[in-house]
């Protein structure tokens, strides 16, 4: 694992921990959403850098994916979820919507569900390139 790999896995690693911090929170399912987000950008541009591939400079997640599917590809349920993660971290930028599903704010369940794929996306990414978070953040 190069240098930029590393630094790109321990930002993900951040977001999910803010995520452990909050994602009992009913208030801040949004929140949980935009990290989810974050750590899969993360993720998916340390796998990038690791390939030593210019990393683009966008924050789409559907498009980071495409740039390493051959190396992560996703089941259809996995898919959809990044989909929506996706879709979420576009609106959780803007203060008139926060981060809405179609039925209206996150639920504590879906913010859970956000978290276990930011959550499985990491340890496939740390598998792939052969490390222990542990390891890295020494």
């Amino acid at each position: 694992m190069n240098a930029f790999s590393k630094e790109w896995i321990i930002a993900a690693y951040s977001d999910l921990l803010t995520i452990e911090h909050i994602l009992e929170n009913t208030f801040l399912t949004h929140v949980v959403a935009f990290h989810a987000e974050q750590s899969l950008e993360k993720c998916f541009k340390a796998l990038l850098a690791h390939q030593n591939i210019e990393i683009p400079k966008i924050h789409d997640v559907r498009r980071l994916h495409k740039l390493v599917e051959n190396i992560m590809p996703l089941d259809p349920d996995k898919l959809h979820i990044l989909l929506i993660i996706n879709e979420l971290y576009i609106d959780a930028r803007y203060p008139s919507d926060i981060g809405l599903l179609p039925d209206g704010k996150p639920t504590v369940d879906d913010a859970k569900e956000f978290y276990a794929f930011a959550r499985y996306i990491f340890e496939t990414t740390c598998n792939y390139l052969n490390i222990s978070i542990n390891n890295v953040l020494k």
